[in-house]
């Protein structure tokens, strides 16, 4: 990912073609000739892809899905030639040379056409499965504009939403390979004996909240460290269940204390771009206890704002 100008899940060629949502007669007969994505959310969201050096996304035609899909077509839009393109929620045709994968698996790996489908469907999906009814009136809803809203029998009407969510790569601003970063380790996370991760700092938007205040106060309340020079590094969607990552990166003194709110953060330690070149090598760097360093995984954004901060130094590791 060294050298990647964009988050891995914020990649794609797709034109949405929103003004066609509304029209049910083009949805009917673009159906027909579609291209189907199928995600089954049996297994949570995992769609096919062929096998090889990179992997691509198998799309199906409407008649191949191997029985009645769990929902409504959802048109996600048109690729070149006029060609629309859908997904569905159903369980996987078994076709030959395919291998179910999830989007935290393959994202990095898709080329961008199959980054930006993958993604869409899935946050898609997601939100679906959690807006079966009403907030409002508590009715059940059902699917419409083509899988864009969700609507009442007493006609009150939703649309996706996703969640803003902010993530920061808080580092010394010193260049070379003993500039260092902060990193957590979140509580929430599952242990894993011999293996701790740690990653950058997150946290969700709060109401009446820009985006930069919540870095403020997330870093403020995490690990108790204030930071300033706030960069806008980029975004994108993380469907799990279905957020905006909006990231950033910052300046803080590695000489103030770090302490951590024992409830978010289980472990926090500030690492050298030595350390963390060292890592992403394949190579053991010791973090206490007997544990190795784990770093984000690659179709995070949190990996990507890493490799942004190393600027570089991951050469002389690399090797």
């Amino acid at each position: 990912m060294s050298g990647e100008t964009t988050p891995p899940l914020a990649r794609s060629t797709l034109d949405r073609a929103a003004h066609r949502r509304t029209d049910p007669g083009w949805l009917a007969e673009a159906w027909q000739r579609a291209r189907v994505l199928v995600l089954d959310s049996a297994s949570e969201g995992r769609a096919l892809v062929r096998a090889g050096a990179r992997p691509e996304l198998v799309l199906v035609g409407p008649g191949d899905l191997p029985e009645e899909p769990r929902s409504v077509p959802m048109f996600l839009g048109v690729e070149a030639g006029d060609v629309p393109v859908f997904a569905v929620d159903a369980p996987l045709p078994e076709l030959p040379g395919t291998r179910a994968v999830s989007l935290r698996d393959v994202g990095h790996l898709l080329p961008d056409r199959d980054a930006g489908i993958f993604t869409s469907a899935l946050a898609l999906g997601n939100w679906h499965g959690g807006h079966a009814y009403s907030p409002v009136t508590g009715e059940p809803t059902r699917m419409d504009e083509g899988g864009w809203s969700r609507v009442a029998p007493g006609g009150h009407r939703m649309w996706p939403r996703t969640d803003p969510a902010m993530i920061v790569l808080v580092h010394d601003g010193v260049a070379g390979a003993d500039g260092r970063c902060l990193l957590g380790n979140n509580a929430a996370w599952p242990s894993d004996p011999g293996r701790r991760r740690y990653s950058c700092l997150a946290g969700y938007v709060e109401p009446g909240e820009s985006a930069e205040a919540a870095v403020l106060r997330e870093v403020r309340e995490e690990v108790g460290v204030p930071v300033e020079r706030l960069v806008y590094a980029g975004s994108q969607s993380w469907p799990f269940p279905g957020s905006l990552m909006l990231g950033f990166l910052a300046e803080a003194d590695p000489e103030h204390p770090v302490r951590v709110d024992p409830t978010e953060i289980a472990h926090a330690r500030w690492f050298t771009r030595r350390e963390i070149g060292t890592a992403l090598a394949g190579r053991a760097v010791d973090v206490g206890a007997g544990d190795a360093l784990v770093l984000p995984p690659p179709s995070s954004i949190a990996l990507f704002l890493v490799h942004r901060w190393l600027d570089g130094w991951m050469e002389p590791w690399a090797h």
